[in-house]
């Protein structure tokens, strides 16, 4: 009796001893494991009263990418009725304009955009169908400006891009400032000529 007692002691003393260096491995495994990299994001909207039942909105998504030293930007605007959001009337003439910039004085963006979004990145300006677009960079900010020449879903009012924001001092991407992206249309139709307020959204890496 005694000895089988001993017998079972010790193996349960190994068993105690394994468990306990087995969860010691997997709690400095999930010490040391480095966290995925995730995108810090942020939106924001403002509108203008068309009517009682109806507003003009323009959406605004700002989000930065550590793993890629990129921020990323996108602009929508669109009626939003009692039936919901929708595109423009036919008749539409409408202008935007998107400015990237840094709250630091020490920070230039190195941008391109697509407008609409899903066409070919641009830097300098381009049109298609009947969207016009152009980049206008300075020392420290960058505004994109899209005139639309008629109407359609709001995909068509949707304008996206990206830029790296980097210090002038060292070259180097610059991920202790914040991105802001703030944009704002005029838009034409039918006896309408409204301008939304700036919409801004502000983010960091």
């Amino acid at each position: 009796m005694t000895s089988s007692g001993g017998i079972t002691f010790i193996t349960m003393n190994r068993l105690a001893a394994t468990s306990a260096a087995a969860l010691a491995t997997m709690l400095m495994a999930a010490l040391t494991a480095s966290p995925p990299a995730t995108a810090a994001s942020n939106t924001a909207t403002s509108s203008i009263a068309v009517d009682p039942a109806t507003q003009i909105q323009m959406h605004v998504t700002a989000n930065c990418d550590p793993a890629q030293n990129r921020c990323f930007f996108n602009t929508s605007a669109n009626l939003l009725t009692p039936n919901g959001p929708t595109g423009f009337p036919g008749d539409t003439w409408a202008r935007q304009t998107v400015t990237l910039r840094s709250n630091s004085q020490d920070v230039w963006q190195e941008a391109w955009y697509s407008a609409p979004a899903g066409t070919p990145r641009e830097l300098k300006g381009a049109n298609h169908n009947n969207v016009l677009s152009r980049m206008l960079k300075s020392l420290r900010d960058v505004e994109v400006s899209v005139t639309y020449f008629g109407g359609g879903p709001i995909e068509r009012f949707t304008t996206d891009g990206d830029s790296v924001p980097t210090e002038w001092t060292t070259g180097l991407p610059a991920k202790g400032s914040d991105f802001i992206v703030c944009s704002q249309i005029q838009v034409v139709y039918g006896g309408v000529n409204l301008t939304t307020p700036s919409a801004c959204a502000q983010t960091t890496f």
